[in-house]
């Protein structure tokens, strides 16, 4: 994941220009030191310098408060008063390294009001990040953030100065800890945010890490990229398994993420493994559809195997409603769960629902947890939404089908 860096910003400046004194009162704040003057030989010189930045002679005000600057004898206001105009003049014809400088000397010097303060940290924050100094940025935003005056942009700042000075560890403690008290909020944490812990996690190698936030960006920024890459790394999980690879690619399949001819081939045939000729059918379809079969060897491979499951699904049709009683009167589960399998993948999901729910009740299944999610998978291809959930949440017993509910039940929701 690549990150540009953040342009100075123009209201930032903007406040600044706007605080700045350009001749020097007395301070309001009532927590401030009384009625400040210059002393007479400096006086003389702002009192110039005032008139070149109303004309924004920038460059001829940077000399004289230079000159200023070197002026024997004069006080601590006096220097007050030279950095508050230098890093103004400095802002103003873009030397952020002199604005950055001045203004960090007259932070903590006794003259500059808390409202002043607070501005100047602000604008030194992003002006550190500006200048690549990534340790300053993050001092002065994370002082901006715990004085109360940070805001969404300072944030934003500071994840990205940690991520940019190769911080993987931090950037992922400060992101994380947006993410989650926007979540706590009520509110979507930002994609951007989410962005920045999926790249530390990434950095740091942590799949486990990675794939807790590519759920939490399915969740609330549902874009195929993100199913893809969630779907993707929850596949190697599924090597072992014939049929939880087969639950992998449903997935996919649901949320439009099948990409490769081989992905469309090995999920039709896995599926006719499983008895589900309809389901193989659907798969193969779809690549064609998708001209995903560009190779030819590809392409005829997979049109046998669609020849295939054409031939096998016109022979199980007819017989479907006359099998199904027998399933009913079987004593377990096995030849209704078989049944509902059947049904689905003719995309008769009503009778699939009816047929899994059966199943689920009578038991002595092989694997309850895999029938538990294709009752939720067929309630929700039904259309009934609220019982697909639930189905959904009972699943157990299977970690990788357990995961697999979790994404079902994201998916659902957002149907």
């Amino acid at each position: 994941m690549a990150h540009t860096s953040m342009k100075i910003s123009s209201t930032i400046v903007a406040a600044m220009a706007a605080a700045v004194l350009l001749v020097p009162t007395a301070l309001p704040a009532a927590d401030t030191p009384p009625k400040q003057t210059n002393s007479a030989k400096v006086g003389k010189i702002l009192k110039d310098v005032q008139e070149d930045i109303k004309n924004k002679k920038y460059s001829d005000a940077i000399t004289k408060l230079k000159d200023a600057d070197g002026t024997a004898g004069k006080t601590p206001y006096d220097q007050h008063a030279i950095n508050d105009m230098l890093g103004f003049c400095y802002a103003h014809t873009s030397d952020y390294t002199g604005a950055a400088k001045a203004w960090e000397a007259e932070l903590d010097d006794g003259f500059t009001t808390a409202t002043d303060q607070n501005q100047r940290i602000r604008a030194l924050s992003v002006l550190y990040y500006q200048l690549k100094n990534y340790d300053k940025a993050i001092e002065f935003g994370q002082r901006a953030l715990k004085g109360g005056f940070g805001d969404a942009e300072t944030s934003k700042l500071i994840g990205q100065a940690y991520y940019l000075k190769g911080d993987w560890k931090d950037t992922l403690k400060f992101e994380e800890g947006l993410v989650d008290a926007s979540i706590k909020a009520g509110s979507n944490p930002s994609n951007e945010s989410l962005q920045l812990v999926l790249s530390a996690c990434v950095k740091l190698e942590d799949t486990v890490c990675q794939t807790k936030t590519l759920e939490k960006l399915v969740t609330y920024y549902p874009k195929p990229e993100y199913w893809q890459n969630l779907l993707f790394s929850l596949m190697k999980e599924t090597a072992n398994s014939d049929s939880n690879t087969l639950q992998a690619y449903r997935l996919m399949s649901e949320v439009d993420v099948l990409k490769s001819a081989d992905d469309f081939i090995e999920m039709a045939q896995l599926a006719m493994d499983a008895g589900s000729p309809g389901e193989a059918q659907k798969a193969l379809q779809r690549g064609f559809d998708k001209n995903v079969f560009a190779d030819q060897r590809n392409k005829d491979k997979a049109q046998r195997l669609l020849e295939k499951a054409k031939t096998k699904a016109a022979n199980d049709q007819p017989t479907l409603d006359k099998i199904s009683k027998e399933a009913d009167a079987a004593p377990t589960g096995t030849k209704n769960a078989a049944m509902g399998l059947a049904y689905l993948g003719y995309g008769q999901y009503d009778k699939a629902v009816d047929q899994y729910a059966k199943a689920v009740t009578k038991g002595g299944l092989k694997s309850p947890a895999e029938t538990q999610l294709m009752l939720g998978i067929a309630n929700l291809k039904a259309g009934h939404k609220e019982e697909a959930v639930k189905a959904f949440k009972a699943v157990k017993g299977d970690p990788i089908l357990e995961r697999l509910d979790s994404l079902w039940i994201l998916r659902a929701r957002q149907a």
